[in-house]
């Protein structure tokens, strides 16, 4: 039975938008929110990258404590050798390898240093090594599949799939792409490939959401798994990614599919909405990006009403005017850095009475003989976003303050790390 499963990449492409950022701490929180939320794979980052090895450590170290529920962490490099050889000591199980497909980035960004050939053949020595690394998935992504012709695509993805990939990503990588005809693409490869084909897609024309349905649909269409990509509040290059949680709620809700068997299809991963606004709540205050009013399912006006029909009847039955139930959603977050009037709050500068006057408001408290490292991981958590930490912050923090010590090597007393 084919099945439609979500890849979120708020921690790669959502990180790489200009003008924003997410700190190693932040983004393990979206970590955290991805697997109490219910994705199946969160692409954390790049561990190529020397700077990314003590976070992506870390990582593993907390997805192997149960920190992030059932989410699979994977890496994203370049489809080349290099890379692969640079991350596969981290021993990720999961991999994207990436690199341009189409005739336009061939000779307008390569400028002739590879031909088609030559980034087939990259390609494959890439998956080959990660297979050999260990790695028990691995995704090839087509750079501006979009604009590449349908033959090469094909041929790209067999060879990928030769390799020992699991799956071909579609990256819609100028955001140009319309529902009709990528749904037909999806689903004209994924017959020809055999292969799960992964959407992409960038919202430059304000479609990116329509598009990412619109191609796992051709996936399903050819009996193939569908994986979406998706990015928290719609954050990502240029004009955005397709919003996590619209994309969750337009195959719910447009398209019926559930947690349950609906016409032979089914949304597999065990999505919890309940999240949904702390999630989005959360990432709007750490990325320094207030929620507009109208983003879908956890803005402001969300579920506003005020003209007098509409008013009069959602009054009298909130379904007149609601397609979903803002209860779905779950809470809005409301956090003890964010109150009124006196409080007392923990920090970078914070003393130990401060630390154990909000924990004890909060219920929480670190592992036996861990008081003082959770103390210091406070501290430098708080130094590293600049900006109070919330209930889910500390709570994270207070839970598995030996697996999230593997960020800071060397920031720690003999002892009190790893």
């Amino acid at each position: 039975m084919a099945q439609v499963h979500f890849l979120d990449v708020t921690n790669r492409d959502g990180a790489q938008a200009a003008r924003t950022g997410l700190s190693k701490f932040a983004k393990t929180m979206v970590n955290f929110y991805l697997g109490r939320l219910g994705v199946s794979q969160s692409e954390i980052g790049f561990p190529f990258l020397f700077h990314e090895v003590p976070y992506i450590r870390a990582q593993l170290a907390l997805a192997e404590a149960g920190a992030f529920g059932e989410l699979r962490l994977s890496g994203w490099c370049r489809g080349v050798v290099a890379d692969v050889e640079r991350s596969a000591p981290l021993g990720l199980s999961h991999y994207n390898l990436s690199i341009s497909t189409s005739d336009y980035m061939l000779r307008n960004k390569f400028r002739g240093r590879l031909d088609r050939d030559h980034v087939i053949s990259e390609m494959a020595a890439a998956v080959k090594l990660a297979k050999e690394a260990g790695a028990l998935t691995v995704g090839v992504n087509a750079e501006d599949g979009s604009r590449t012709d349908a033959g090469f695509l094909v041929e790209f993805a067999l060879a990928a799939r030769e390799a020992g990939a699991s799956r071909v990503r579609y990256c819609d990588t100028i955001g140009g792409e319309t529902p009709q005809r990528i749904r037909q693409r999806f689903a004209e490869l994924a017959l020809a490939a055999g292969l799960p084909v992964e959407t992409h897609c960038h919202n430059d024309l304000g479609m990116a959401v329509a598009n990412s349905v619109s191609g796992a649909l051709g996936d399903l269409d050819a009996g193939q798994d569908a994986w979406v990509n998706t990015c928290i509040n719609g954050i990502g290059e240029r004009a955005g990614n397709a919003d996590l949680v619209s994309t969750i709620l337009a195959f719910r809700y447009g398209y019926g599919l559930e947690d349950a068997v609906a016409g032979g299809v089914r949304v597999a991963d065990p999505i919890d909405l309940s999240w949904a606004r702390r999630f989005a709540l959360w990432a709007s205050y750490a990325l320094g990006q207030p929620l507009p009013p109208t983003q879908v399912g956890t803005g402001s006006n969300a579920f506003a009403h005020e003209s007098g029909i509409h008013a009069d009847g959602a009054l009298k039955d909130h379904g007149n005017y609601e397609l979903y139930d803002e209860q779905l959603l779950g809470p809005f977050p409301s956090d003890w850095h964010a109150r009124s009037g006196r409080v007392v709050l923990t920090g970078e500068y914070g003393g130990r009475a401060g630390f154990y006057h909000v924990l004890d408001g909060l219920g929480l408290a670190p592992p036996e003989g861990e008081d003082e490292l959770a103390f210091r991981l406070v501290q430098l958590c708080n130094a590293m976003t600049g900006r109070p930490l919330t209930d889910d912050e500390l709570a994270l923090i207070v839970t598995y303050p030996r697996q999230l010590s593997l960020m800071f090597p060397g920031s720690l007393p003999a002892g009190e790390g790893p």
